[in-house]
């Protein structure tokens, strides 16, 4: 598969050119940024010496004589830009016939008036919101082999519904009990443009998006469950924690909820580590893993998740998408 890369200039684009370039079977034939962008025409390894030799390619302007070449040459675009960006891309290469996997929130939400809410802008294609593939590799896998537009899920929302899915798809939850969601993501998260909210040096661990951050309805959508979720900014580069906090019926056990984590025990990317057990940034900053440790004390249930967030947040979890439509092991390129 020839596989081009839209916004490949900030941490997920580059991560993701990285891993399409070391892939057995993908051949990277592009690296874009919009034509305004202060890193047009340079090598991606000059903006990341660590991909000397392995991505040397020039960030090229889109304009009409690349989005032609794409358009010719490309079997799959991979679009790591803004959400409405990707709105506003990503019908052109449908129509040509190409597989889109978007990076970006454009076409993980089904309602079109959340995109409002959340989102500040206006969906202008919400026929394709009916038409993409959530992007949770684990758990849609058989969806997103057929499908020609892959919305690849969000940060927050991969760490947590691999945590909380299995325990409510196995009735586990209690009815009246509150879902809490306190998680904590690296500056990487932010994105690399520069800002002082999220300049290194001035980053302090504090929580933001209280109550309306744009993965609340994402997480809830897919759980099929309202949550309470609260992002935190921490002063580290990459990885996420949440610790989540649940009621179980009465009569659960700590071996039931063991047991429930089963449906992924096969999985190749998620690591059970098991009851009594936490997880760490430090175990997951550089691998493609879900780290998932659970603890019980009579029905407060106590869960800790961890990922990398650009690599099972963002471009890891879109090549084990891209795997998996192309007929390959959902692992394939990552380990």
């Amino acid at each position: 598969m020839n596989i081009v890369i839209i916004g490949a200039s900030g941490y997920s684009g580059a991560e993701l050119a990285k891993l399409v370039a070391l892939h057995p079977c993908f051949n990277l034939v592009g690296c874009y940024v919009s034509e305004g962008s202060a890193d047009l025409n340079k090598p991606l390894s000059q903006l990341y010496p660590e991909h000397k030799g392995i991505v040397d390619l020039p960030l090229t302007g889109l304009d009409n004589l690349a989005m032609d070449f794409i358009i010719k040459e490309a079997d799959a675009v991979c679009l790591c830009t803004d959400h409405k960006v990707s709105v506003e891309l990503a019908p052109t290469f449908l129509e040509h016939g190409l597989k889109v996997f978007d990076l970006s929130g454009g076409f993980r939400l089904s309602q079109p008036e959340l995109y409002d809410q959340y989102y500040g802008f206006t969906h202008q294609h919400p026929e394709l919101l009916e038409q993409a593939v959530y992007g949770l590799a684990e758990w849609y896998g058989d969806k997103i082999k057929d499908a020609q537009l892959v919305a690849v899920a969000g940060c927050y929302p991969t760490a947590s519904l691999n945590a909380l899915k299995p325990l409510k798809d196995a009735g586990l939850f209690a009815n009246d009990g509150q879902i809490i969601i306190n998680a904590v993501s690296g500056v990487t998260g932010a994105g690399r443009k520069a800002n002082i909210g999220t300049h290194f040096c001035e980053v302090s661990l504090a929580p933001y998006g209280l109550f309306n951050h744009r993965h609340t309805p994402e997480i809830s959508q897919y759980l099929n469950a309202p949550v309470l979720f609260t992002p935190h900014l921490g002063n580290f580069k990459r990885g996420i924690l949440a610790t989540i906090y649940a009621q179980v019926n009465s009569d659960v056990t700590i071996d039931d909820i063991s047991k429930a984590y089963q449906v992924l025990a096969d999985e190749p990317l998620i690591r059970l580590l098991g009851a009594g057990q936490v997880a760490s940034i430090k175990g997951i900053e550089g691998q493609p893993f879900v780290d998932i440790g659970w603890n019980l004390q009579g029905q407060q249930l106590i869960i800790s998740v961890a990922i990398d967030n650009l690599l099972k947040g963002a471009s890891g979890q879109a090549l084990q998408c891209m795997n998996l439509n192309a007929g390959l092991a959902i692992n394939t390129g990552l380990i």
